[in-house]
């Protein structure tokens, strides 16, 4: 009877587990083929998205002030975004791109490019 108990619980932890390593593998994996970045309480959402190489991100503005989307190293920069405007960029080669607002410095975001 104690044996049998000791088997189910063994079983419950062993399949947790591997329900868990599998989630945590694929959204390690996990790749877009586009991606949306949405601006609002001066923040990107989400901070960090991970997309295949080739994909276009358009982040629009939903906050009230101005924002502009600028790649720190010089790729691209946007105009400054009013309220519902939207930008796009495609990312065509691999990398890991840092992205700020220029207005707002304190605003950043990563994006990984596979």
């Amino acid at each position: 009877m104690q044996s049998n108990r000791i088997r189910r619980v063994v079983f419950f932890v062993l399949g947790r587990s591997v329900l868990f390593a599998a989630s945590a593998g694929l959204n390690l994996t996990h790749a877009e083929t586009s991606g949306a970045v949405i601006i609002k309480d001066f923040m990107f959402s989400p901070m960090a998205l991970t997309i295949r190489a080739g994909s276009t991100v358009t982040w629009k503005n939903m906050d009230g002030e101005p924002h502009t989307v600028v790649n720190d190293a010089g790729m691209f920069r946007s105009a400054a975004l009013d309220q519902n405007d939207t930008y796009q960029y495609k990312f065509d080669k691999p990398g890991v791109y840092k992205v700020f607002c220029g207005i707002h410095p304190n605003m950043k975001e990563t994006i990984t490019v596979q």
